[in-house]
């Protein structure tokens, strides 16, 4: 039988966070085995490792449960980070106007 490596992927579309910060929180963990990852995550104490750790737990449950792959062999290959949609927010002017910021 041959040894072949199965690339396992989870994904998140839309993150109220943006880019720079998410990619601080992303250096953590990449090319780093899954469980040293999650603890990392864990005791990191920024907003954007909870997003991480979300789409990271969705990649080892999408390997468990498609895949039958074991944790402890598992580990984070890339994560890629972009701009994604942008919230629209307005700001007050005068006479009841309002424009976009």
């Amino acid at each position: 039988m041959k040894n072949r490596d199965i690339i396992v992927e989870a994904g998140s579309k839309v993150l109220r966070s943006t880019p720079r910060k998410l990619n601080l929180v992303a250096d953590l963990v990449r090319n780093k085995k899954v469980s040293f990852a999650n603890v990392q995550l864990r005791f990191c104490e920024k907003k954007a490792a909870g997003f991480i750790m979300k789409v990271l737990n969705s990649a080892i449950a999408n390997a468990q449960n498609n895949y039958g792959l074991n944790i402890d062999n598992l580990y984070i290959k890339e994560i890629l980070i972009g701009k994604s949609l942008t919230l629209r927010r307005v700001y007050p002017k005068a006479m009841g106007r309002a424009n976009r910021m």
